[in-house]
C-alpha cells in the first residue's frame, strides 16, 4: 500500500496514452528562440537552452547531433537519442529556431520511449518570453508576439505532462480542429499525436490517416512506420482490433525493411496486444520476446510495458490467473518498478480482473481509486464503463447489478465492442451465478455476438459455454463420455484433462473449489474413472469444440 492520495498520485502521471510525445511540427516560421522551454536545469543538454549560451558551439555539430539524435530515435538507446536531440536545440535555438524546436519535440519522443519523466516535463516547462515578458507557467505571450504559437503549445503540453488534461484539452483542442487536409505531414501527424494524447480518438484517426497518406504521396518513407504506429494505438483504444493489427503488420513490414527496430519494437507491441484478445498465449509470447529483444538493450520503456501487459493479459485468458496478477503488479503499483509514466494506468482493470480470480482481492481496492482519477481526466472513452465494471468485480452482492448496469449505460456513449462485450459477459456470469439465467442469456448472448465481431475466439466460447450453462441449447451435443454429465459438470470434466487445478478451475468459474470437489466427485462416478489421470485419458480423443474459454473481463 502507499501513502499517496490518488490526487497526488495522478500529478505525478502524465494523462495520456498515446504512443510517444508528438513528432516536430512545422511551427510559424517566424516565431523565434526557445527560451524556457526546458527550465533553468534539467538532463544532460538541457542547460543552455534557458541560458542564451548554446552548449553546442558549432552550428554544425548541433546539426549532427540533430541528425544523430532523429536516427538513435528510431534504431538506438533512446536516451542517448534524448541526450543528443537536447544538444543540438541548445546549439541551434539562435541560428535555426525551427529545428531548435523540433529537436525539443524529439527529444520529449524519446523521454516518452525511455520512461523518462523528468525530462519530459523539461522540455515543455514554461519560462518567461523573452519578446513579450510574458511570465508564468500559463501566461500566454501577447496577441501579437511572434512566441505566441510556440508558447501556447508548451503550455498546452506542459499541462499534458503534469496530468491537468482539463487544462490542456482547452489549450490544445481549438488547434487540432483548424488543422485542414493541405496541411504537411509534419502538421498532421503532430496534430493527431496530440489528439491521441487528449482522449480525442476519432479526431486522432482521421488525422493520422492524412498524414499517412500525405506522407505516401509526397515519398516520406521513413516517417511512415511511425505515423501508422500512431495510428494503430488510436484504434487499438477505440477498439477496432482487426484494423490496428492490420495496420501494425503492414508498419512492421517496413520498419524492419528500413532499420527502424524502435519503431518495429512498438508495432509489435502493439501487435502483440490485439493478439492477447484472442487468447493464444504461445503466439503472444513470441512476440513479447521480439519486442524485449530490443526494448530492453534500447531502452524502451513504453515498448517494453505494452509487450508485458499484452502477455499478463493472454495469461489471463489462459487461466494463468495468478501469473498475471504477479506480472502486472509492478506494472501499475508505485514504485521504482512501475510501468511507464503515461500508460500504467491501462493496465489496471486488467490487474484488478486477474487479483479477484487469484485470491489477491485486498490490493484492488486501491488500484480501483487510482484507476477512478484516471477516468475522471476524460481522456479515454471506454475508461468510465471499465471503472464501473471493476467496481461491480469488487462490490457486495447488493451493488453489482447496479454497477453493471452503469458499466453498460457508459459503453453506449462510446465505441468500444470489445469492452462492452466484456461487461456484458462479467454481468451475465454474475446473474447466473444468482440463478437468473433468463436474464444471464440475455448479456451472455450480446457478449458472444460482440466477441465474434471483433475476432476474440476464445472469449466467445466463455460466453457460449456461458449461454448453455445458463440453460441455452448449443446446437450440438456434447461427444461420447460427456453427453451424461450436465454442462458445468462436462466443462469441470474438461479442465481437470487438460490439467487445471481444482483452485484454477473455481477461479475460471467463480464458485469455491469445494463445489469443484463436489461436482468432480461425481464426474468421476458417472464415467466410472478413479483419478484425474484416468479422466485425462478417458477424454484424450473428445473434440473441443466444447473446451473452455478462461476469461472473466479485463480492458482491451
Amino acid at each position: 500500500m502507499n501513502d499517496e492520495t490518488p490526487g497526488a498520485f495522478a500529478a505525478r502521471t502524465v494523462g495520456l496514452a498515446g504512443l510517444g510525445a508528438p513528432q516536430a511540427r512545422a511551427l510559424p516560421p517566424t516565431a523565434t528562440g526557445v527560451t524556457g522551454a526546458t527550465g533553468a536545469t534539467g538532463a544532460t543538454g538541457v542547460t543552455g537552452v534557458t541560458g542564451g549560451t548554446a552548449s553546442c558551439p558549432s552550428d554544425l555539430a548541433s546539426r549532427r547531433a540533430l541528425a544523430h539524435g532523429r536516427q538513435q530515435l528510431r534504431d538506438g538507446p533512446v536516451a542517448d537519442a534524448c541526450s543528443a536531440l537536447l544538444r543540438a536545440a541548445a546549439g541551434l535555438w539562435e541560428t535555426d529556431p525551427l529545428a531548435a524546436r523540433r529537436a525539443l519535440l524529439a527529444a520529449a519522443s524519446a523521454a516518452w520511449s525511455a520512461g523518462d519523466h523528468d525530462t519530459y516535463r523539461r522540455v515543455f516547462a514554461v519560462g518567461p518570453c523573452r519578446v513579450c515578458g510574458a511570465v508564468g507557467a500559463s501566461t500566454p505571450c501577447a496577441r501579437e508576439c511572434p512566441e505566441a504559437a510556440w508558447r501556447d503549445h508548451r503550455i498546452g503540453m506542459s499541462a499534458v505532462a503534469e496530468g491537468d488534461l482539463q487544462r490542456a484539452t482547452a489549450i490544445l483542442e481549438p488547434g487540432l480542429h483548424q488543422v485542414t487536409p493541405r496541411a504537411e505531414t509534419e502538421e498532421l501527424c503532430d496534430a493527431g499525436s496530440v489528439a491521441l494524447l487528449l482522449g480525442r480518438l476519432p479526431l486522432a484517426r482521421r488525422l493520422l490517416s492524412l498524414a499517412l497518406a500525405s506522407a505516401r504521396s509526397s515519398g516520406a518513407e521513413t516517417a511512415v512506420p511511425g505515423i501508422i504506429a500512431h495510428l494503430a494505438c488510436a484504434e487499438l483504444r477505440e477498439g477496432r482490433h482487426s484494423q490496428a493489427c492490420a495496420h501494425a503488420e503492414e508498419g512492421l513490414v517496413l520498419a524492419r525493411r528500413l532499420g527502424q527496430r524502435n519503431v518495429a519494437a512498438d508495432l509489435s507491441a502493439l501487435r502483440a496486444l490485439v493478439v492477447s484478445i484472442a487468447g493464444d498465449l504461445a503466439t503472444v509470447r513470441d512476440q513479447v520476446a521480439e519486442v524485449m529483444a530490443v526494448a530492453q538493450p534500447h531502452g524502451l520503456a513504453q515498448a517494453a510495458f505494452l509487450a508485458e501487459w499484452a502477455q499478463a493479459r493472454a495469461e489471463l485468458g489462459a487461466g494463468k490467473v495468478e501469473r498475471a496478477a504477479a506480472r502486472l503488479a509492478p506494472l501499475v503499483q508505485p514504485g521504482a518498478r512501475q510501468g511507464h509514466f503515461g500508460l500504467w494506468f491501462l493496465a489496471v482493470p486488467c490487474f484488478v480482473e486477474a487479483c479477484v480470480l487469484s485470491g489477491r482481492v485486498l490490493e484492488a481496492p486501491e488500484m480501483v481509486d487510482l484507476f477512478a482519477v484516471w477516468a475522471d481526466l476524460d481522456a479515454d472513452p471506454q475508461a468510465p464503463a471499465q471503472l464501473a465494471r471493476c467496481r461491480a468485480l469488487l462490490a457486495p452482492a447488493d451493488r453489482g447489478e447496479e454497477l453493471y448496469r452503469a458499466a453498460l449505460a457508459h459503453h453506449e456513449k462510446a465505441k468500444g465492442p470489445y469492452e462492452h462485450a466484456r461487461t456484458h459477459l462479467a454481468f451475465g456470469m454474475w446473474l447466473r451465478r444468482r440463478r437468473r439465467p433468463t436474464e444471464a442469456r440475455d448479456q451472455l448472448r450480446a457478449a458472444l455476438m460482440g466477441f465474434e465481431h471483433c475476432g476474440a475466439a476464445l472469449r466467445a466460447k466463455r460466453a457460449g459455454a456461458e449461454l448453455r450453462a445458463a440453460g441455452e441449447a448449443s446446437g450440438t451435443a456434447e461427444a461420447g463420455p460427456l453427453s451424461s454429465l450436465t454442462p458445468q459438470q462436462a466443462r469441470i470434466a474438461r479442465d481437470v484433462a487438460r490439467g487445471a487445478t481444482n483452485k484454477e478451475i473455481a477461479a475460471e468459474l467463480s464458485i469455491s473449489i469445494r463445489t469443484v470437489e463436489y461436482h468432480l466427485r461425481n464426474v468421476f462416478a458417472q464415467l466410472g474413472v478413479r483419478s484425474r489421470t484416468g479422466l485425462a485419458h478417458l477424454l484424450a480423443n473428445v473434440g473441443d469444440d466444447h473446451d473452455r474459454g478462461w476469461d472473466l473481463p479485463e480492458p482491451g
